[in-house]
């Protein structure tokens, strides 16, 4: 049986706050601000709330009483921004210490205050914070509620970075009631917004979360891509609580992998940086985990020892989903190591009562089969299939494997007990199915973590077989030097010298050649640029040329203004290498509405998928234009009906992709009617232009161009994926 749950959640409560390293250097900067203001004002209120906030994660205690005086103060000036600001923090510091009533109570002040003066900031804070309360608190659906009441206001107010908090503790909650697929939704859109702001403390937490989830689903070597992923990031920016998250789940893998010496090693890490915070939750997960550890490794002393410290610590600050799981753990070690079956359905009991009250399924299905266990040993078979059943149902409810292997194997036990062979044969062939299923499984995720660890080794002992190899060069060196004569040494002082001369020759023939490919690249660009330009002033001064001849002096004087218009915004952007894409979209937009005051059947969008920022995409001018010219020009052949031409942006894997489509005669029916071996000349040109900015960009960059009649619609699709910079924000 397998010994679960080990979820290993990282919790930043301190929400709203800037970086970890900012907050150290704050302190000192808002302590001077306050010495100096003496005035007791509203500034000084805001002064001792920002160092309350700066203190949270360092030291509660000056936090407590830097908020007193902010609320003393506060009051003394009737000011009611100061008094919401205060209530907020007491509701977070009630709740990281888990007096869940009173931190309620002073959220819900907090709204009232906030209410009067309607702030929205400070609402959204508000019901961020119960949210995470009643997550504390195993109140999993009341806390989805009350973030998403955050999300709305937030939306209200467009702010993405509070908007990503919620999301990451409804992918909390989710997780907790085994929806993992809503879980991961949820924490890809938070990571996608923090990735957008670069807020590297909440990558980093979102990153280990997503490993979790997909730890809880089996796929391992993955989950410890993120793991690794997430552990980069915090050493980076030097948070050790996200440190500690990170080591610990990695032990996971390792315990999942049979290496326990490793497990335990990265689970004393993690305990260590938690002992030396004072987190009592993340001690107790620690703790859990050393206990599975020396229960898979047999020693039934040491696993108990540290179940029975964090149960002790779990039920101290009310962690119910702890307590629920050190009691199951507690229960294997004494139903498998032990042979105490009456102790270990005390455990599982109890266990049972708490997963059933706070909606805990994974848990829930390792005391049924606990309790099942016990009952079948006891003979009492009665018993022992209706729980076994119970925790079958949940196990493929939640597609858990482990369990549901181990729920057909003691289904096969008891039906060959009771004389039911039929059901016994069908369950051991289920059993076996699922086990060599597993087994493969497993096989693969150990293989890929040894290969892992392989490869890391190699690499590690490459380096120090290099090290010693240079060590030993420079010693013998030396002791050669010293021993030789002098014309020895100038000759080596020679060599050395022509070593370095043809280095610097090959280097600079190198940097020669370089410049001269990227001097290249930029002269054919401008070439196939410039052929551009012209192009589409001969086909608009052709129209204008129409419209004169046929006396239309109106609508020629109209659009004789808009053509310079647009002529403007090309020759502007024709004088850049790169363009803004919001810069691009307004000339193809500007040229749509030039064309279709011409012809009124001729509609026409332009739709951008959120997920694209116009203001950060850089690219090359005039890559969209000549398609958009192509299907005015030849897509509406003797076509009666309504025109319609579509352009459709989205940025999926990495690539910036533009659709173009129309509902014309299609290009099939063109080339049918044309010189097959006649191909467009902006489709040569532009094919030209994305090979060559494919390079020079290093994004891919590529143009096809489909008849819609094979997705059985009519008109032509033309699919252009445009190099690009992202440039910063």
């Amino acid at each position: 049986m397998n010994s679960i749950k080990y979820i290993f959640i990282t919790f930043v409560f301190f929400l709203f706050s800037e970086g970890i390293q900012a907050q150290n250097n704050k302190i000192d900067s808002l302590k001077n601000e306050l010495e100096k203001h003496k005035t007791n004002d509203t500034i000084r209120v805001n002064l001792l709330y920002d160092l309350a906030s700066s203190y949270l994660r360092k030291d509660v205690n000056s936090t407590k009483l830097y908020l007193e005086k902010a609320e003393k103060l506060s009051n003394a000036l009737n000011y009611t921004k100061g008094k919401a600001k205060v209530a907020y923090l007491n509701g977070v510091v009630f709740s990281t210490r888990s007096k869940f009533d009173q931190a309620i109570k002073s959220f819900h002040e907090a709204i009232l205050l906030y209410e009067i003066i309607n702030l929205k900031e400070g609402l959204s804070k508000c019901y961020t914070g119960l949210g995470i309360t009643a997550y504390y608190n195993h109140e999993y659906r009341k806390s989805i509620g009350y973030h998403q009441q955050s999300i709305q206001i937030n939306k209200e107010i467009k702010n993405e970075k509070n908007i990503a908090v919620s999301l990451k503790y409804i992918a909390y909650a989710h997780s907790d009631m085994s929806n993992y697929d809503e879980a991961l939704n949820c924490l890809n859109k938070a990571l996608a917004i923090n990735r957008k702001y670069n807020n590297e403390v909440e990558i980093s937490s979102c990153l280990n979360n997503i490993g979790i989830l997909y730890h809880e689903k089996g796929n391992n070597p993955l989950a410890l891509e993120f793991y690794n992923k997430s552990l980069f990031i915090a050493k980076k920016i030097k948070d050790t609580s996200a440190i500690s998250k990170a080591l610990n789940n990695i032990g996971i893998i390792y315990k999942m992998n049979q290496q326990y010496e490793k497990a335990i090693q990265n689970y004393k890490e993690s305990l260590k940086i938690e002992e030396k915070v004072g987190n009592k939750r993340y001690i107790s997960n620690a703790l859990n985990n050393l206990g599975i550890v020396y229960n898979r490794k047999g020693d039934s002393e040491n696993a108990l020892i540290f179940l029975n410290k964090a149960l002790e610590i779990s039920r101290e600050i009310l962690y119910k989903d702890q307590i629920s799981t050190c009691l199951n753990n507690i229960g294997d070690v004494y139903l498998f190591l032990l042979k105490d079956n009456k102790k270990a359905l005390k455990s599982y009991t109890e266990a049972k009562t708490i997963n059933l009250e706070i909606e805990d399924n994974l848990g829930l299905c390792n005391s049924y089969l606990g309790i099942a266990t016990v009952y079948a040993n006891q003979k009492k078979y009665d018993k022992a299939l209706s729980n076994v059943l119970k925790s079958k149902e949940l196990s493929e409810q939640h597609d858990l494997l482990d369990f549901k292997k181990d729920a057909y194997e003691l289904l096969s036990n008891i039906y060959k007990n009771t004389g039911n062979f039929k059901e016994a044969f069908f369950s051991h062939q289920k059993f076996k199915v699922i086990s060599d299923s597993l087994l493969n499984k497993k096989g693969i995720e150990r293989m890929t973590a040894l290969e892992y660890e392989y490869k890391y080794k190699n690499e590690l002992e490459s380096a120090e077989k290099r090290e010693l190899r240079l060590t030993k060069t420079v010693k013998k060196t030396s002791q050669d030097l010293a021993k030789s004569q002098r014309d020895l040494l100038l000759g080596i002082i020679a060599f050395l010298v022509i070593i370095l001369l043809l280095g610097a020759i090959i280097f600079f023939l190198k940097l020669r050649n370089e410049k001269s490919k990227t001097q290249h690249i930029v002269i054919e660009q401008k070439l196939l640029r410039s052929q551009m330009t012209p192009h589409f002033i001969f086909n608009s001064l052709s129209v204008l040329q129409g419209m004169i001849l046929n006396k239309e002096e109106k609508k020629s004087v109209s659009y004789l203004s808009k053509f310079s218009k647009l002529l403007r915004i090309i020759l502007e952007n024709s004088r850049d290498k790169t363009v803004l894409l919001s810069q691009e979209l307004k000339a193809v937009r500007n040229y749509l509405a030039l064309q279709t005051l011409e012809s009124k059947s001729c509609k026409y969008t332009v739709f951008v998928e959120d997920a694209i920022d116009e203001t950060l995409f850089r690219i090359s001018p005039m890559l969209i234009q000549p398609f958009v010219e192509n299907a005015i020009e030849h897509a509406f052949i003797n076509q009666e009906e309504e025109k319609i031409i579509e352009i459709h942006l989205s940025y999926l894997n990495n690539d910036l992709i533009c659709k173009i489509s129309d509902n014309g005669v299609g290009i099939d029916s063109l080339k049918k009617k044309k010189n097959q071996e006649k191909k467009s000349l902006s489709t040569i040109i532009t094919s030209e232009r994305l090979e060559i900015l494919s390079k020079d960009f290093k994004t891919r960059g590529s143009v096809v161009v489909e008849d819609r009649k094979k997705y059985n619609e009519k008109g032509t699709v033309v699919t252009l994926v445009i190099p690009y910079i992202l440039q910063k924000n």
